[in-house]
């Protein structure tokens, strides 16, 4: 089979950018905090939810999240805690400083200098917000961070590319007719 013109320059461009988009770049995960993720889990009726955006280029986390209903009195503490499987407790990594005391409220904030095994465990899955108060030390909500999006960036390089490469596949007809 031989490659076409366009495919011959779009296979390369489209391969190294499938595999930088992999390696580096900045990844989003969302989700929530309710008390049947913490371990061992409890009964409260709080819930959140969180963004954060990892950034593995500049080694930066945002943070963005929202929580409600705090039985156990205002929050004493919030952080992500890495690295460990999603059924274990971890040590905290990144405290969030100026969290809210209070039962509901909004966080948002962005570490710098986090270390690249923070960055790869909450890539990797290995990471969690907490939400903990003086009724649960041990954390009253919890959400475990994982399934990360590429940014739209990446998605419409990618489909891009797909495109070229399907386009160039593409076999055209040759009528032939013979007089």
């Amino acid at each position: 089979m031989r490659l076409s013109k366009t495919l011959k320059i779009a296979l390369p461009v489209f391969l190294a950018t499938a595999s930088n988009a992999a390696s580096a770049g900045i990844f989003i995960y969302t989700g929530a905090l309710n008390g049947a993720a913490s371990v061992p889990a409890n009964g409260s009726t709080a819930t959140g939810s969180y963004t954060v955006t990892v950034d593995d280029v500049l080694n930066t986390v945002a943070v963005s999240l929202t929580f409600s209903g705090l039985t156990g009195g205002p929050a004493t503490a919030a952080h992500i805690h890495c690295c460990v499987a999603a059924n274990a407790n971890g040590p905290v990594v990144i405290p969030f400083t100026g969290f809210p005391s209070a039962t509901s409220g909004t966080y948002s904030n962005t570490f710098t200098a986090v270390s690249v095994a923070n960055i790869q465990g909450i890539k990797n899955g290995l990471a969690y917000i907490n939400i903990h108060n003086a009724v649960f030390p041990g954390g009253e909500i919890r959400g475990q961070i994982n399934a990360g999006v590429p940014e739209p960036a990446t998605w419409a390089m990618m489909i891009g590319g797909f495109g070229i490469i399907a386009g160039s596949l593409r076999r055209r007809r040759v009528k032939v007719s013979f007089a």
